[in-house]
């Protein structure tokens, strides 16, 4: 089985280089992965979400399709 990895907001923002309100309206408006919590004041985003979301941005501003 393999183990999900979650990055903290630190290592989202540095790969997906948006700031965190950002983050937090498009997370609003469905348009971003959903925050997972890890903890009573932690949270994260799994990484595999956050690859996902980064592909599919690039191919929408590249005007490609799935």
């Amino acid at each position: 089985m393999k183990v999900k990895k979650i990055l903290r907001f630190p290592e989202v923002e540095e790969k997906i280089g948006l700031s965190r309100s950002t983050v937090w309206r498009l997370e609003k408006t469905g348009k971003f992965p959903q925050r997972v919590r890890i903890g009573l004041r932690g949270i994260g985003w799994y990484e595999s979400e956050i690859d996902d979301f980064l592909a599919n941005r690039e191919r929408v501003q590249l005007g490609g399709r799935a």
